[in-house]
């Protein structure tokens, strides 16, 4: 599923006098098609808007008496800043602690996806995810951790290339000591292969 940019016309006629406002030639053999490929990469870039959350966390919850933390590690994700539009990306980690249901993994995954794939801050990018397993899911607690390395750091602005950005969102359970620190403790281990 994709985003549908609404008048075309206008964004490539727009896109066409950024690039002459560059000193670029938009006609040139290069660019020719380069407004209608931005169209489509942002379609897809933020093809997050179009998705439905309820339906991705409610298509599979299986009743289960399985009572401690479950951990999914090192969700890769790719989003774009808010603010210059330019990328981020990294890997977030989210854990639960089930109360009478179990998640299927791979929703997890895909709504990461939902809300990364939008135009999107670190912070809320973070909250969203654990809020949305919090109110949909009603777990005992919601733990995520969010890594990210920041374009709009990297390329432009101060220039630092090995800073990157850690953000939390926890919920229930996981704001008690040990469960937290057990959740922190999980997501520094490395993957035993």
């Amino acid at each position: 599923m994709t985003v549908e940019i609404a008048n075309k016309e206008a964004h490539l006629a727009n896109f066409s006098a950024l690039l002459e406002a560059l000193g670029e030639n938009p006609a040139r053999e290069g660019l020719k098609k380069t407004a209608l490929r931005h169209i489509e990469a942002l379609e897809f870039l933020t093809k997050g808007y179009k998705e439905d959350i309820p339906s991705i966390l409610g298509k599979a919850l299986y009743t289960e008496s399985y009572q401690d933390m479950v951990l999914i590690k090192n969700i890769e994700f790719y989003s774009m800043c808010e603010h210059h539009v330019i990328p981020f990306f990294g890997k977030i980690h989210v854990a639960y602690i089930p109360d009478g249901k179990v998640i299927g993994l791979s929703k997890i995954p895909r709504l990461v996806d939902a809300f990364a794939r939008r135009l999107q801050v670190q912070e809320k990018l973070t909250r969203q995810i654990a809020e949305a397993l919090w109110e949909h899911f009603k777990p005992r607690g919601v733990g995520v951790v969010c890594e990210a390395y920041h374009l709009c750091m990297m390329m432009r602005g101060v220039e630092k290339q090995d800073s990157y950005t850690i953000t939390s969102s926890l919920h229930g359970d996981f704001k008690e000591g040990n469960t937290r620190q057990e959740f922190l403790n999980l997501i520094q281990k490395r993957p035993p292969l």
